[in-house]
Order: structure tokens, then sequence, then C-alpha cells
């Protein structure tokens, strides 16, 4: 009708069926025939099936709306990581100031002794930051290669949460936060425990962090079904209801903005997620919003165990004089070694330091120590060759020798690389000096115990 009346040329696209029912495009073009007095008097249509065409170009659509979705998800997790980066540079940074500032004040022995005991104090809290953070940075390196492993043995956690409240005691002292345990013995998960721990303590630590003086911690272990349901409910700064759904997101922190109260690198909670995961478990959070707390839920399956068999118990006071006993130390690094010098000088050892794997067999034999703590990464021969040497040896020429692998190579496969390369301990660098002298003891005692 529209065509008759304006008398001019109409082209459109339609959509219909084929006389068989087939749907299919059509490119239509309507032109009027007009009579000797210029009316209408019929109407020419002419169809072009387009189905094909118009198929392409729906796809082209497709295809480019993808691509602009996929863009804009890119510059998103782009600006996520120019961001993260930020942070980083800022908190790996931040603890180095005070380490270096208080090491030089020290060096001018200025300082008198309360002054001095609390410039060690910064510089130990400092060291102790940069490893965690260190920590979550290999931490996530794992979890995005797949790396991450554990090692499973059934683990009571009524103890290992104590533990992890015992650990962050100190924070919530010094803000005046309450935290009030209700802990039931629920029996066993299996999961490793040194990760069960963490997960713990990383949920925790972030209720300490953002909860302000005079606040609250609430922390249930009960069991729900066939589960262990671990809850920790603060009454902190809570979560906003737009970043709630990504509160479990790897380097996403709900502020990163220069004028942010809390520092940290926004890990913690994406490796609280994976670990719960790789146990079999559920972690989610919740809050009313900004201001009103926040609550953690873990949910992990429980182990169908009744006996106490594999719970462990709190160990004896451990006795940290090494009187007697002789030490042999390798190291490449002379800071390192002169450190394993003082540490186990102080308690009482006789300790001789060597630099290379040549002087360690030279004086290996004619020593004769109780106990070798040698570092892994080192030059011309590395620690696992070494031992695997030691090894070689007769008895009467150290080959049996006890040996602790002190390195900062700290993966998991790292562990089993020394225990397959002949040491007895792996421990991670960097160590506290009790530490280090409790794990001689422990390998002394455990030696005495297979003789």
């Amino acid at each position: 009708m529209a065509v008759a009346k304006s008398k001019q040329t109409s082209r459109f696209r339609g959509f219909c069926l084929t006389a068989k029912g087939t749907p299919k495009w059509w490119d239509v073009i309507v032109t009027p025939i007009l009579d000797k007095e210029g009316q209408v008097s019929q109407l020419l249509a002419t169809s072009r099936d387009i189905t094909d065409r118009v198929q392409i170009e729906h796809d082209r659509e497709l295809i480019l709306q993808h691509k602009q979705a996929a863009l804009a998800e890119s510059e998103r997790i782009n600006h996520i990581k120019d961001e993260f980066l930020t942070v980083l540079s800022h908190e790996l940074r931040s603890p180095l100031n005070p380490i270096l500032g208080w090491t030089q004040l020290l060096q001018t022995r200025r300082l008198d002794e309360t002054k001095t005991i609390a410039a060690l104090e910064i510089i130990e809290r400092n060291v102790k930051t940069q490893c965690r953070l260190i920590d979550d940075l290999l931490d996530m390196a794992r979890v995005l290669r797949g790396k991450l492993s554990l090692n499973a043995a059934p683990v009571n956690l009524l103890g290992l949460i104590k533990s992890a409240i015992d650990t962050v005691q100190t924070a919530a002292i010094a803000k005046s936060i309450q935290i009030n345990p209700v802990l039931w013995d629920i029996g066993q998960v299996s999961g490793d425990n040194v990760r069960l721990q963490q997960i713990v303590w990383n949920l925790l630590t972030n209720a300490v962090k953002f909860t302000p003086s005079g606040g609250r911690i609430d922390i249930r272990l009960e069991q729900i079904d066939n589960q262990a349901q671990i809850t920790i409910i603060d009454t902190g700064k809570g979560i906003s209801l737009d970043f709630l759904p990504h509160i479990f997101e790897s380097f996403r922190q709900e502020d990163a903005s220069v004028t942010r109260k809390h520092g940290g690198l926004g890990l913690g909670m994406a490796i609280v997620y994976q670990l719960v995961k790789a146990h079999g478990g559920t972690v989610t959070a919740d809050s009313p919003g900004e201001g009103k707390g926040a609550t953690f839920t873990v949910r992990l399956p429980l182990l169908n165990v009744n006996s106490k068999e594999n719970q462990s118990s709190p160990s004896p006071e451990q006795n940290l004089d090494l009187t007697g006993i002789r030490v042999l130390i390798i190291d490449d690094d002379p800071d390192s070694r002169e450190l394993v010098l003082m540490v186990i000088a102080q308690a009482g050892a006789e300790a001789i330091t060597v630099a290379s794997a040549t002087e360690f067999l030279n004086v290996l034999e004619s020593f004769q120590p109780d106990v070798v703590v040698s570092d892994i990464g080192m030059q011309e021969v590395d620690g696992y060759t070494l031992l695997r040497q030691v090894r070689s040896l007769s008895p009467e020429q150290g080959g049996q020798v006890p040996a602790i692998a002190l390195t900062a190579y700290a993966a998991e496969i790292d562990r089993q690389q020394a225990i397959a390369a002949g040491f007895q301990k792996h421990i991670v660098k960097p160590i506290e000096p009790d530490k280090l002298v409790v794990a001689i003891v422990s390998l002394l005692n455990r030696q005495e115990l297979n003789n």
C-alpha cells in the first residue's frame, strides 16, 4: 500500500518460510507499474534469497562483539595487574625502609640500650613482613601454574586453630581486640597441616587487620553433617556489596589507592580459596556491608576416624644446648656462613665453616662432625651433588653424617630433592636462630633413637 501511494520503488528485507517450510531471509524489491493516467495499476515484486549473506553478517557481528568483550576484559585485567604491581612495589619497599634505616643507625653505635632493643624489634618485625609477602607471591605463583602440592595426613583442627590463635594474639592485644574461641573437638580432616594452619592464620590475620581497636573476633569450630565448619566473625570494616563477589579473586583489593589504610598484596583471600579448594572444601564470605563486619566460613570434609592415633601431641620443651656437638657448615655466602656459625656457637657447639665442596670434603673426615648444615645453591658444586658424594663415602669417612639443608629454595619439589639427595631435614631461609638449633637437636635425637 505504501508503495502504491508513493509510486516509488521500495526495497526491504524480510524473513519468511518457503513453500516447503524452510525459514529464509529475502531481499525484496517492490516496483509500481503505472497506467496511462499515471496511476499504479500493478506492483512488481522480486525476491532474492540472502540467507547465507545474513548469516555471515550475523556471525561477523558476533565475532566483533566477542573481540570487543575480550578487549575490554584484557584491559580490565591489565588495569588490575598494573594496580597490583604498583601495590607490590610499595609493599616490598615499605619494610626495607625501616630495615635499612635502623641498621644504619645501629652502625653509628649512638643508640642507648632501650633504643637499640626497639630498633632490633622493628627490624625483625619488618623482615617477617617481607617474608610473608614473598611467601604469598610464591604460593600464588604455584597456584597459577597448578603446582600447589599437599602433604596429606590426618589433622586435628582443634590444636591447629589454637596454634593459629596464639600466633595472632599479640597483634590482637595491641589493638585491644578480643578473640573469643568456641572450639569443639570434632575429629580429624585429611590435609596438609601447614597449609590448613595457613588458611586459619590468613583468615584470623585478615580479621585482626580490618577490625578497629576495641573490636571483637569470634571463631567457632563445629561439626555440620559430615563436615568440619570453621566460622570467623569480626566486627571490622566489613565488605562492600559491590566487592563481595570478588573477595577471593587474585590480585584484587577493595581499596588499592594511595590513601588506603591497610597494606598487603591482596593475595591472602585468593590463597585461602585455592587452599580450601585443594582440600576438597568450600569457603564463603558474607557481610551486611561496609562498617558492619564480615563472616568467613570454611567447610572441610571430616575423616571417618574415631581414634586419636594420628593426632599430634604437644612436644616437650626442647633442650637447646649443643655443648659437645661438632657441626660442619657449608655456604658460599660469607654473611650466611657467619650467621649460622654465630647461632650454633652460642648454643655451645663446636663449629667449622667452609665455602666450597672441596674444602668440605677435605675437612669432613678429619673433623668428624655430628651434623652437617649445608646450603643448596652454591657455585661449582651444589648441595644436592655434594650430599650424594658424601653418601658414597664409608661411615668412617663421614658418609652417614646427619645433614640439614638450609636453603632459600622453598618449594615442595626442593624439599623432595633434598631428601632424595640424602638430607634428613630441609629448612627454608630465613630461619629464626632457635629454630635452627631445635632442628639440630631434633635430628640428633632421632639419630640416637635409630641407633
